[in-house]
């Protein structure tokens, strides 16, 4: 797939891409890059193995500049599929080098709903960028939800033990919170234009995606502030439950024990006791008893124990 950056990303063929001396973007498989790389005279080794690609960086070579771009699998989210491409660029163009399909649909999204004033190939790079974290606002915004929801089934007793659910939305933060922080250190390498490939008054693209990638990770640490904050809701509310269970369990055994010493008592028969004797001695024991009782549970309610 080649395209020439015009007022539209405009495809074009191979042929034109190279006819027309215009800034370009081509999206190539790591064999058709194998075939054609010397057809862009990047002079360089651009990583092939894309299995092998682990984070988002930018470096500066001698004359261009390389990298990749990968998006974290998040256990929250439906699609669990592994984005990644490398990308490799100069002053002439762009090259996305791509197995997965990442690429491909990011730049036809760029081609089907961007148009440009200035075209330039800071400004498709910018927008490519762009579209690659224009989901991630949504994706944050229903994860509050998903973490305020969680919070009141704490506050309403509904939750029963640690729900699975936040251990997800905690590792999805995390996995966030570095890719936003690689895609920061990206934004700083592009600024700083070592190469110059790019105009300088066309590096405000670089800046504005930087700032909004700041704003992003700082949604993110505010969001794990949030999961930890409520890691201890449940953790508090998992105490009190479990002291009154043991206050209620207090209380059963403090009725109880002048029971079991009155039943031990009277279960010793010895020869002269008198209450053995008497007539009323079992209805007596029985009295006594519930009176015992009644009279702990009053003082227990009076003193807020129960």
């Amino acid at each position: 797939m080649y395209y020439l950056i015009r007022e539209t990303l405009t495809p074009c063929s191979e042929e034109e891409l190279f006819a027309f001396r215009e800034p370009f973007a081509a999206v190539l498989t790591s064999a058709e890059w194998n075939e054609k790389r010397d057809l862009f005279d990047m002079g360089i080794d651009l990583e092939l193995d894309l299995s092998s690609v682990q984070e988002t960086k930018a470096v500066a070579n001698i004359d261009s500049l390389t990298g990749s771009l990968v998006r974290p699998r998040l256990a929250t989210c439906e699609d669990k599929r592994r984005n990644a491409f490398s990308f490799a660029l100069d002053e002439k163009g762009m090259v996305l080098v791509d197995d997965s399909g990442c690429a491909a649909a990011l730049t036809e999204q760029v081609c089907r709903s961007k148009r440009w004033k200035y075209p330039s190939l800071e400004r498709f790079l910018y927008d490519l960028l762009e579209t690659a974290i224009a989901g991630d606002l949504t994706f944050l915004e229903k994860t509050e939800l998903k973490l305020s929801r969680i919070e009141e089934e704490i506050l309403h007793e509904k939750v029963d033990a640690y729900p699975p659910e936040l251990n997800d939305i905690r590792g999805d933060l995390l996995d966030m919170r570095v890719h936003y922080e690689q895609l920061i250190d990206l934004g700083q390498e592009l600024l700083e234009n070592e190469n110059e490939f790019f105009r300088d008054e066309n590096l405000r693209y670089y800046r504005l995606f930087t700032e909004r990638v700041v704003r992003l990770h700082e949604m993110v640490n505010g969001q794990r502030e949030y999961v930890a904050q409520l890691r201890d809701l449940i953790q508090s509310q998992l105490d009190v439950r479990q002291n009154r269970i043991m206050t209620l369990l207090t209380v059963i055994t403090s009725i109880f024990l002048p029971l079991t010493l009155i039943a031990g008592w009277y279960g010793m028969n010895f020869r002269y006791m008198p209450e053995l004797q008497w007539r009323w001695a079992y209805p007596a024991v029985i009295a006594v008893s519930a009176l015992i009782v009644i009279v702990c549970l009053i003082w227990f309610r009076k003193k807020k124990w129960m």
